[in-house]
C-alpha cells in the first residue's frame, strides 16, 4: 500500500491541475478529478462528482461503516498555482525522501495520503462504523469554490484537512481581507500646478497612515496561537502619462485577521483612515470597499481530534504538537457549518515557488496517522 501512495502521489503531480482563476490558461480540476475518482472506485468506494463550478468539480467518496456512529471528512484540493520559471513541473523526479513537482507539497501529497488511507481501510475489511468522507475540492488556492459547494450538501461530526504543516497539528489560523481604496486627483497639465491635484501623492497620504497602522497592529498583544495581524499594500496603480497631473489612483491592500477581528473590521479601519485625511484636507476625496475575505479560524479548545492524532503521530514515532498557522484554509469554510478541524500534513518545501518538494517519509506517516485516526474516530 506505500508504494502504491507514492505512486498516486506521481500520478498527481503529472497532471496539470492550475486553477484558471489564477491563470487564464490554467487546465483545472477536471483530469485530476478523473484520476481521484477512478482511483477510490477501485477500492469500492463509492462516489460523487460534484460541480462547484462550469468545469470545476468536486470528487465524494464515501465509505460507510457496518453500524452507526460518527462521520470524519478529509478535505484536500485539486488545484495549485501556476507554474511560471519551473522547468519540468509535471515530471515527479524523486531524489532520496524528496518527491518534485508542482503541487507535491501544496498539497498532492496530503491528497495521496488520505485517499491512501480511504483505500487501505476500504481493502481490508472496510468500516466497522460510522462514515469517512473523502472531499477532493477544488477552486483552495483562489476562492474555494469547492469547498463551499461542499458544505451545501456534505456535513460530517469533524474533519481533517490535510495541508503541508510539517507534521505539526494546526488547531487555528489567520483569516484575511482584500480592500480596495480609490482616491481622485484632477487632471491637468504638468506646468499648471494650480489645476492639477495629484492622486499619487495624495494616495502617498493613505499609504503612511496605513504604514503607521500597520505598526500598531504588529505591536498589540498578540494571540497565543496566531501572533498578531498585519497588513500590506499588494498593487498601486495611476497616472495617464509623464506630463499631466494623475485624476485617480488605486490601492489592493491584504489584511490579515485574527479570530477576534470580523473581516469588517479592514474595510472601517480604512475608512476611519480616509475620515481622517478629509478633516485634514477638505479636498482630499477618497472611497474604500470590501473585496473579498475569509475569516480565521480555531478549533474549541476542549475538542478530542487535537489530542487524539496527537497521540497517534507519537505511537507513530514521531515528534509532533499542535499549534497555529499565519496561511488560510478550507477549515474555516467548514467551521462555518460546525464542523470542526484540524490541519495536518507532510513536511516539504517550496510553496508555490520554482522548486516545490515533500517528504516521501511523511507522506506514509500521513497516511498510517489517518488509518488509526479514522478508526479510532469513527468506531
Amino acid at each position: 500500500m506505500d508504494h502504491q501512495t507514492l505512486r498516486l502521489l506521481c500520478d498527481l503531480i503529472s497532471i496539470n491541475s492550475i486553477n484558471p482563476s489564477l491563470v487564464p490558461d490554467g487546465a483545472g480540476e477536471k483530469d485530476i478529478a478523473d484520476a481521484v475518482a477512478s482511483t477510490l472506485r477501485k477500492s469500492g468506494i463509492e462516489v460523487e462528482w460534484q460541480e462547484a463550478a462550469p468545469g470545476r468539480p468536486n470528487v465524494i467518496g464515501i465509505l460507510e461503516g457496518r453500524k452507526p456512529g460518527r462521520t470524519l471528512m478529509f478535505c484536500g484540493h485539486t488545484d495549485t498555482v501556476g507554474v511560471q520559471g519551473m522547468e519540468a513541473p509535471f515530471d515527479p523526479i524523486r531524489r532520496n525522501d524528496r518527491i518534485y513537482g508542482r503541487g507535491a507539497q501544496d498539497m498532492k501529497g496530503g491528497l495521496a495520503a488520505m485517499i491512501g488511507a480511504a483505500k487501505a481501510i476500504a481493502e481490508n475489511g472496510g468500516l466497522s462504523s460510522g462514515r469517512l468522507i473523502i472531499a477532493a475540492v477544488s477552486d483552495e488556492e483562489y476562492a474555494s469554490v469547492g469547498a463551499e459547494a461542499l458544505t451545501k450538501k456534505w456535513g460530517a461530526d469533524a474533519a481533517v484537512v490535510p495541508e503541508p504543516t510539517d507534521l505539526l497539528i494546526v488547531v487555528g489560523h489567520k483569516g484575511f481581507a482584500w480592500v480596495d481604496v480609490d482616491v481622485a486627483g484632477r487632471a491637468a497639465h504638468g506646468s499648471r500646478p494650480n489645476d492639477g491635484r495629484d492622486a499619487i501623492l495624495r494616495m502617498g497620504r493613505v499609504l503612511a497612515k496605513l504604514e503607521h497602522l500597520d505598526h500598531t497592529i504588529q505591536t498589540r498583544q498578540p494571540h497565543p496561537l496566531l501572533g498578531t495581524g498585519s497588513l500590506h499594500a499588494s498593487f498601486v496603480r495611476g497616472g495617464r502619462e509623464l506630463s499631466t497631473y494623475p485624476d485617480h489612483c488605486s490601492l489592493q491592500l491584504e489584511r490579515r485577521l485574527l479570530t477576534t477581528e470580523p473581516i469588517s473590521l479592514a474595510l472601517e479601519e480604512l475608512n476611519e483612515i480616509l475620515d481622517a485625511l478629509r478633516k485634514e484636507d477638505p479636498e482630499f476625496e477618497g472611497s474604500a470597499k470590501l473585496l473579498f475575505g475569509r475569516s480565521a479560524y480555531e478549533i474549541p479548545a476542549e475538542h478530542e481530534l487535537p489530542r487524539t492524532l496527537e497521540s497517534i503521530v507519537k505511537r507513530l514515532g514521531k515528534t509532533t504538537r499542535t499549534g497555529g498557522a499565519t496561511y488560510w484554509t478550507d477549515a474555516a469554510i467548514l467551521a462555518e457549518v460546525h464542523i470542526d478541524s484540524v490541519v495536518f500534513g507532510p513536511t516539504g518545501a517550496g510553496l508555490h515557488s520554482t522548486e516545490e518538494y515533500v517528504l516521501s517519509e511523511d507522506v506514509l506517516l500521513c497516511q498510517h496517522a489517518f488509518i488509526e485516526l479514522i478508526r479510532s474516530y469513527c468506531g
